[in-house]
């Protein structure tokens, strides 16, 4: 376990269904406002006599009022130690600094990471009890735990005052009224992840070719989701095949170390899809150490992973990876705070999932994802630290 701490505070739970988060959102936006930093929240420089901060002046003095320098205590736990979860991290981060220089607010931060890494029923149960025991105002999390064993860990932080908002999580496969966070934050595993990537590997081959497939451990929602969104997605190019599949552990060593064992066993393969970036990056090495031509964009293997990585922005940009699915972890970072800023501060009602935008990033577009990511990366004020 990582734990940082700045300092404490409590706060009221507000509703957890409806649509009252979309007015809530808009007036807490930052895309026209400066952060700390002097930068706009979109990564522009600020400069004199940019656009005032959604809402305005009078509407940051009536939310300062209501604040009164309140403390907002928050719990971050993730699956994994991670560059992802580090992005999502930083984002918030980002969006904590803007609203204490326009709300006077404070905040606690506490980072904690179960040591079993994905396989942490257990250490997750206990990091979100403790956390609520200590009255955490909200704990944000991403876990690999047993679905309904954490809804009834959420439903008890909850009666006890403490907020649950998960993020980068399946929640499409399970109905709303089975869940018992006040919200969750990310995407949609198959529409904007899996079904995204096939497509562009698909036109990109010309709707014919062999893949190679590399997903996370047997019984992932992820790797289920993610994989009927591919698959789907080739399913309208007759010529595309996923000729073979394995275990690349969601880490880049056993991407590619399984990549390696794939490309050895077949020999004619146009694409190699990672259900992550690690993996995917993991597999770009296994081209190379093979000796095979990586795809110059008309010829050798394509190699598509999904995140949204500085390191595999960079990758992009160097020919070593040919294309990723930002799913958006600055985006998701941001959301995560103004929804529970709206939740337990303001009193809106939130929408119980918040889908995030994504997009395939590839050469031809990469400049503008990279800026956004390393904005929330490099951001000079940080909590928890």
């Amino acid at each position: 376990m990582d734990a940082h701490q700045i300092s404490a505070g409590t706060s009221r739970r507000g509703l957890l269904a409806g649509a009252g988060f979309v007015a809530g959102s808009m007036l807490l936006a930052a895309c026209t406002s400066k952060s700390v930093s002097g930068a706009t929240s979109g990564g522009a420089s600020g400069s004199a006599g940019a656009a005032a901060a959604a809402g305005g002046s009078d509407y940051d003095a009536a939310v300062r009022k209501l604040v009164e320098g309140r403390t907002i205590q928050i719990g971050y736990t993730v699956p994994v130690l991670s560059e992802y979860f580090n992005e999502i991290q930083s984002a918030a981060w980002q969006k904590m600094a803007e609203y204490e220089e326009r709300f006077g607010v404070k905040w606690t931060w506490e980072l904690a990471a179960p040591s079993a890494s994905y396989k942490s029923v257990e250490q997750h149960v206990s990091i979100v009890q403790s956390w609520v025991t200590r009255k955490f105002d909200a704990v944000f999390i991403c876990t690999s735990a047993n679905f309904a064993t954490m809804q009834t860990v959420y439903e008890e932080a909850a009666a006890a005052g403490t907020g649950i908002y998960e993020y980068n999580m399946p929640v499409e496969l399970h109905p709303e009224d089975q869940l018992r966070t006040v919200a969750t934050v990310g995407y949609n595993n198959d529409t904007q992840s899996g079904y995204v990537a096939g497509k562009y590997i698909a036109e990109a081959l010309g709707g014919t070719g062999n893949v190679l497939a590399l997903f996370g451990p047997s019984g992932s929602e992820y790797s289920k989701m993610r994989g009927d969104g591919l698959r789907r997605a080739f399913a309208e190019y007759p010529g595309m095949k996923i000729v073979a599949e394995a275990d690349g552990g969601y880490v880049r060593d056993k991407g590619f170390t399984a990549a390696q064992d794939l490309l050895t066993a077949h020999k004619n393969v146009s694409a190699i899809y990672g259900e992550n970036e690690d993996m995917a990056l993991g597999a770009s090495q296994a081209i190379d150490q093979a000796g095979l031509k990586q795809w110059d964009g008309k010829d050798g293997i394509i190699t598509v992973g999904a995140d949204g990585l500085v390191s595999g922005m960079n990758a992009i940009k160097e020919g070593k990876l040919t294309a990723t699915v930002d799913v958006g972890p600055v985006d998701t970072g941001l959301r995560l705070v103004e929804t529970m800023f709206a939740n337990k501060v303001l009193g809106y009602a939130v929408a119980p999932k918040v889908y995030v935008p994504t997009k395939v990033v590839d050469k031809t577009n990469v400049d503008i994802p990279l800026a956004y990511l390393n904005w929330a990366v490099n951001a000079p004020k940080t909590y928890g630290k």
